[in-house]
């Protein structure tokens, strides 16, 4: 991406980085301040959780995930973490990831020293394995599993005895499509269900490394014995602030409307220069082609001081479409626009 990156910072008006997921926006200012109110923090933290954390991800679960019947929960060192060694914690050594799909899936499995085996969406046609990743909403696609595609990766669990890991990470931000957690969908019977969350989107919190699994008890006890002598512990400023992030939903309502106009705004203009935008139902990314090479469409954009990631990065399939991510000042988004429809004039 050097290269590219390097036309796009030629052009007059400077960069319009529109390739990374990174949060531009506050985090809300309550949640900073339960955070810096426990900058005293002199001892080692709880592996498994504080009592208000835990009985506040329990509870959020049970609202907002429409969990039930016996689970268990764990904060987690962000999420990305979590996905990068999930297969080492579980000793998996066959990991099913999708066919077009977050990166860390896949060198995750590598760091496990496992096979993984890129899939399609029908559960029905997989092989047996270890484990398998779903994620839904997804990224980079936005594409948003069904309640009946769900219900289908759940008999294939029940059937094959495989640990699904559901990496939910973008249900907050729905667009035109409101996605549900496997939680939900598994009406109680949490055998062998992961689903992995994480706060860096919904809260801003990208930079506090905020996240949590739900699901398995069993499973979690697993996880949690290797994490007391991994390490990998999220600190106790973190977890008093995560806590307050998941106390209120207001916020979240309002950055996933950030996020709806700004694919209101963008999503017309890359159609203007001849995009089609596919799926993108929720989410944080557009995900679009003009039916040529990523690194055409990509290099097209750059020329306009865009940049956006092609889509082979996430698997082979993808090498026709990229991906532009909304996770940009209201103010970059307008001149990307302004940008795009000034080039078809």
């Amino acid at each position: 991406m050097a290269p590219i990156g390097d036309i796009a910072r030629s052009h007059p008006g400077g960069i319009i980085d529109l390739s990374q997921g990174t949060p531009v926006d506050a985090t809300p200012d309550f949640i900073q301040k339960v955070f810096a109110e426990a900058a005293n923090s002199p001892g080692y933290p709880l592996t498994a959780g504080t009592v208000q954390l835990r009985a506040a991800l329990k509870e959020w679960a049970i609202n907002y995930l429409g969990a039930s019947g016996d689970f268990d929960v764990l904060p987690t060192i962000g999420s990305k973490e979590l996905v990068a060694w999930l297969p080492t914690f579980l000793q998996a050594r066959t990991v099913l990831i999708p066919e077009i799909a977050y990166p860390t899936y896949l060198v995750g499995s590598i760091i496990a020293g496992a096979e993984a085996t890129p899939v399609g969406i029908d559960a029905s046609d997989w092989p047996k394995a270890d484990m398998a990743w779903i994620n839904s909403p997804s990224n980079p696609t936005g594409r948003v599993h069904s309640e009946a595609e769900l219900s289908k990766v759940l008999e294939y669990s029940e059937k094959n005895n495989v640990v699904i890991a559901s990496d939910e990470c973008y249900l907050s931000f729905p667009d035109t499509v409101q996605g549900t957690s496997i939680l939900q969908v598994a009406n109680g019977s949490n055998r062998n269900i992961l689903a992995v969350h994480s706060l860096s989107k919904r809260s801003n919190l990208a930079g506090y490394r905020a996240a949590f699994l739900v699901g398995d008890s069993q499973l979690i006890s697993q996880i949690r014995e290797f994490r007391k002598h991994a390490g990998m512990l999220v600190p106790l400023p973190v977890q008093k602030a995560m806590v307050a992030a998941l106390s209120d939903e207001v916020h979240v309502v309002e950055q996933a409307q950030r996020y709806r106009a700004r694919r209101k705004a963008l999503q017309p203009a890359l159609e203007a220069v001849g995009f089609t935008v596919e799926y993108s139902g929720a989410g944080l990314y557009i995900w679009c082609t003009r039916n040529e090479t990523d690194w055409d469409s990509v290099r097209f954009l750059a020329q306009l001081g865009i940049l956006a990631t092609p889509g082979h990065f996430y698997g082979s399939a993808a090498a026709t479409y990229i991906r532009v991510a909304l996770t940009a000042t209201d103010s970059a988004i307008a001149d990307a626009v302004q940008r795009l429809l000034g080039s078809v004039k």
